[in-house]
């Protein structure tokens, strides 16, 4: 625990105080992991979101068309993916491809003694390895959340036109009257803060990997457990926050 929040401290030193010592992290490495954490991560997050999106309407049809309030089914959708399920489902596929993507490249840094040579050359692994990774993903994931959470909102379309026989416009209207700055607002938080929690779970766990080959698996297995775990505990801790609030 100690040693993971000194890496928090840390990268809330390189990234917000350093440049302003002219100790500067690489803008060109910012961008190529925005392009394998995020953009990589992109066709399985949109497929996630369309397929969460089709289900929700799918069981929120067959149950509302009972009590004839079929017409409420685009309220859930949207409500669903923009307060809770956009964020919290992007984010367990990110876990699954990025956060243990970047566990297992450090850790096989570590136990190849790369990181180990960066030191020797006076270069700080955090500035030079950790801090773009971070940046990328803190801004990758909102933007993951928002793609995703409208790709869903195109899933519970195809059921409302084709099976409840909305008019696209009517979907369309009917769901932006429903949703409320806020409702964004509070799947954006979500998403912010997961991403916090799986970068820095994901590099703790890589920077601290021994044992060789069979290290690198175990540190990438409990990078996705102790994401998962903590994101549920975040994500039922913010939603009681807002709730209550």
């Amino acid at each position: 625990m100690k040693d993971y929040l000194a890496l928090n401290g840390q990268i809330l030193y390189w990234t917000l105080l350093a440049p302003w010592r002219g100790q500067f992290f690489k803008i060109g490495e910012v961008f190529h992991q925005m392009v394998l954490i995020g953009v990589r991560a992109l066709p399985m997050a949109s497929l996630t979101s369309f397929s969460i999106g089709l289900t929700l309407a799918m069981q929120a049809a067959g149950q509302l068309r009972k009590m004839g309030a079929s017409q409420f089914v685009p309220d859930l959708v949207i409500l669903s993916l923009l307060r809770e399920l956009g964020p919290l489902l992007v984010a367990v596929v990110v876990i699954g491809r990025s956060g243990s993507a970047v566990t297992a490249e450090l850790g096989t840094m570590r136990v190849s003694e790369e990181i180990e040579a960066l030191e020797v050359m006076a270069i700080n692994p955090i500035r030079f390895l950790i801090v773009p990774r971070f940046l990328a993903m803190m801004i990758m994931l909102p933007v993951l959340t928002i793609f995703g959470s409208y790709v869903g909102m195109v899933g519970g379309w195809s059921i409302c036109h084709f099976a409840l026989d909305y008019s696209t416009a009517s979907y369309i209207l009917h769901s932006f009257e429903r949703a409320r700055p806020w409702d964004l607002y509070s799947g954006l938080i979500k998403s912010v803060v997961f991403a916090w929690i799986i970068i820095t779970i994901a590099c703790h766990m890589g920077l601290r990997v021994e044992g060789g080959a069979e290290g690198v698996g175990q540190a990438t297995t409990g990078s996705v457990v102790w994401s998962l775990l903590i994101m549920l505990i975040a994500n039922a801790t913010l939603t009681a926050l807002f709730f209550f609030a």
